[in-house]
């Protein structure tokens, strides 16, 4: 009887062990990333705004950049945050004229007021 316990015990410590081992590899087994999570690494700001803007208004080319983007990410070559007029600035040198929907806001008395409702206020 004891000789079975001790077995089923010795049994038990081994699994413990091995899922411990399998666990610690798998931690240090570097987790794939797909392009959105590299991406929002290095976005901050408005830059999720203007990418994507010009995803919708350039679907065939975006791709390519994504992926140019991506691979100078994961060399080292970008290493610096990238906000939205950085990346509007980069898409513009590049010859994609991105067009974002713009308003123009005034805050009066406390409440933001859009450029429209101020003129016909004034009238």
């Amino acid at each position: 009887m004891d000789d079975e316990l001790e077995k089923l015990k010795r049994r038990k410590l081994l699994e413990l062990q091995r899922r411990m081992m399998r666990q610690e590899t798998e931690a240090r087994r570097p987790k794939e990333q797909g392009p959105r999570e590299i991406l929002d690494r290095y976005f901050v700001g408005r830059a999720w705004e203007v990418y994507n803007a010009a995803r919708a208004q350039f679907p065939t080319v975006m791709p390519r950049i994504e992926e140019v983007l991506i691979e100078a990410m994961r060399e080292g070559r970008i290493r610096e945050q990238i906000d939205g007029g950085s990346l509007f600035s980069f898409l513009r040198q590049i010859g994609l004229p991105v067009r974002l929907r713009t308003t123009i806001r005034f805050e009066e008395h406390g409440k933001l007021k859009t450029l429209e409702q101020k003129i016909r206020e004034n009238r």
